[in-house]
């Protein structure tokens, strides 16, 4: 364990003190996009934070590769390498499409070809556990195509789900959290060095989005673009690959004393290999599928952006910015946590009815702002602002000085987000040396 928070720690370290500097070089590069009609945020905000975010992850494989314990890992498995080849060739298409955009088909056809380079190299889904049947070999095609699905949905999701500040890192953060819980107990709990890799992979990614975190957090400073939601997306799903891939449900089986135990341990990784990352990913995919279902359903293209999302309708709701990302937080280790407890104990009456509670809340708190009272008049001195009336001016807004009833001048051409972002910063900068 302490090897594995030594790597963490890392990981979180280099990408924490790499954003800064990111940063500086996204505005410098013109990497600042202007701020389209389905944004929330107000100021331009550079991207290429994945730039930070790959950094972390090379330092966090470094380190790793030097470990007594967990340095095994890189000597008896190529899976290490397949990532890193992997995440290379996705993080170099993110920082493209961040600075220049590439079109969607080209993303997805990048996407498949860095999860086929990780098959290639062995990062590969063999087998799976079938309830009632027991373990069924898939053939190289069958894991192959298997894989390279996994691997692309789970980035699109990720990438559907990066519309708030600190959203996608966060919920991937708590993925992983729950991610290395599972492996963890089946590599020390069992014995199987097998899913020592996905362990692995797993601290590093906690390790990449609690490093971004606080740069990312509203209002965000910095934004990870596709350059590090698509990384971070397929780091995810090389940990469900590898587990998937590489532990033997029959050593699993001697250790648990039946097949039907294994089956059962087993669902909750399986699941996410079969249905995508169902347990740890379950509100992301959702989005994806309604996103894919809605755009279709309107003649559009999948790959075609809107202000649908999950995250946008709990704003459009009355949420604002800090608590929509809490909820969708509050559901994502939910699911997350409670499909773990499920692995653990299945039959315990008590971790069920602690979800049906916990669901109970999380569906009160999501309907909130529809049950926000009216107080009267005499009373709105007692309570928050935002219970209060508030009343409508009739009269449109006019500059000062004007006729009444004249109409407000056009707005001039909005300017580049590096050119405002710039102007905003120079004058905070003369702010700052007027007070002095």
């Amino acid at each position: 364990m302490r090897e594995y928070l030594l790597t963490l720690c890392v990981t979180a370290a280099v990408t924490y003190l790499l954003t800064g500097p990111v940063r500086k070089f996204a505005i410098v590069a013109g990497a600042v996009p202007e701020i389209r009609a389905r944004d929330v945020h107000r100021e331009p905000t550079p991207r290429l934070g994945g730039i930070a975010m790959f950094g972390g992850l090379c330092a966090g494989l470094l380190v790793a590769s030097q470990l007594t314990n967990v340095g095994d890992v890189f000597t008896l498995s190529d899976e290490p390498r397949a990532l890193l080849a992997g995440a290379g060739i996705i993080w170099l298409l993110g920082v493209l499409d961040d600075k220049w955009g590439v079109d969607a088909l080209i993303k997805l056809g990048g996407q498949m070809i860095a999860a086929g380079v990780m098959v290639w190299q062995g990062l590969t889904v063999l087998w799976l556990p079938v309830p009632g049947v027991g373990s069924v070999a898939l053939t190289p095609l069958q894991g192959t195509l298997l894989t390279v699905g996994l691997v692309v949905v789970t980035i699109n999701a990720v990438n559907f789900v990066d519309g708030l500040d600190g959203l996608a890192s966060g919920m991937v953060c708590i993925a992983a959290v729950a991610f290395f819980m599972y492996a963890y107990r089946i590599w020390y709990g069992y014995g199987i060095e097998a899913a020592a890799p996905a362990t692995l992979f797993a601290a590093i990614l906690m390790g990449m989005c609690l490093g971004f975190l606080p740069h990312n957090m509203h209002p965000a400073r910095i934004f990870m673009g596709d350059s590090g939601s698509m990384l971070i997306g397929l780091v995810l799903a090389a940990g469900a690959v590898s587990v998937t891939g590489q532990v033997d449900p029959d050593v699993l089986t001697g250790a648990t004393g039946s097949v039907k135990n294994t089956v059962q341990m087993m669902v909750p990784v399986y699941m996410p290999v079969l249905l995508l990352p169902l347990t740890v990913l379950a509100v992301p995919i959702a989005d994806l599928v309604l996103a894919v279902v809605r755009r279709t359903w309107r003649g559009q293209s999948p790959f075609t952006a809107d202000r649908g999302h999950l995250h946008h309708r709990l704003l459009d709701i009355g949420h604002s910015h800090s608590r929509a990302v809490l909820i969708m937080y509050f559901w994502s280790a939910l699911i997350a946590f409670g499909a773990v407890a499920f692995s653990v104990q299945s039959s315990s009456l008590v971790i069920v009815l602690a979800i049906m509670l916990l669901s109970a809340v999380g569906l009160v708190i999501l309907l909130l702002p529809r049950f926000t009272p009216r107080v009267p008049p005499w009373a709105q001195a007692l309570v928050p602002p935002r219970y209060r009336l508030r009343r409508r001016s009739a009269e449109p807004d006019v500059e000062p000085g004007a006729e009444p009833g004249a109409e407000a001048p056009r707005r001039t051409a909005r300017p580049n987000g590096a050119t405002a972002l710039r102007k905003h910063e120079g004058l905070a900068r003369d702010r700052v040396d007027s007070r002095s």
